[in-house]
């Protein structure tokens, strides 16, 4: 039997993420164990090795034949880089502060467009985008109390679109 292909990465157990980094991961019992993710190959390749001892691998599935026992593979293998929820809502945050700077960005072009000779002149700018939205939100309290109004509603009773009602009505008792 010829042997097993191995990927991309030149090592067995070991694929490339589309992030650039390798992650090592290992079957057993019909499973896909997931070792970790690694910055290099040959590190992602070393904990394979160390997982491929611990299942009592034979000789031959080891990336690194060199290694002679199971707590040499654990010494040479790097401890994982787990992803925790710390690290989540620290990607969500930065994922946002993105998203908002380019939002500025975005806002930055339009307002040169419309104001290519007038650098100082953002109050105008920014009258505008306040109508837009003023406009904007009329056009859903309409859209509401035509809802409202209407007694074949597709709106459930729990749904936010009745609240620029009740701000609405609230607004105009005071």
């Amino acid at each position: 039997m010829p042997p097993r292909r191995r990927g991309a990465s030149g090592f067995r157990g070991v694929r490339v993420r589309p992030s650039g980094r390798f992650t090592a991961e290992i079957r057993a019992g019909g499973f896909r164990l997931t070792l970790g993710t690694y910055n290099t190959p040959e590190l992602a390749a070393r904990a394979y090795d160390a997982a491929a001892w611990r299942f009592r691998r034979p000789g031959h599935d080891m990336n690194f034949p060199d290694v002679e026992s199971l707590e040499e593979a654990e010494f040479l293998a790097p401890p994982p880089c787990l992803v925790d929820d710390e690290d989540r809502r620290r990607h969500r945050q930065v994922q946002r502060r993105i998203a908002i700077a380019e939002r500025d960005e975005q806002l930055m072009r339009q307002w040169r467009a419309q104001f290519p000779n007038d650098v100082d002149n953002t109050d105008a700018f920014f009258a505008n985008l306040r109508a837009q939205r003023r406009s904007n939100r009329r056009h859903r309290r309409a859209v509401a109390a035509f809802e409202l109004e209407n007694p074949n509603t597709t709106w459930t009773e729990n749904d936010p679109r009745w609240d620029d009602i009740w701000t609405e009505t609230t607004s105009d008792d005071e």
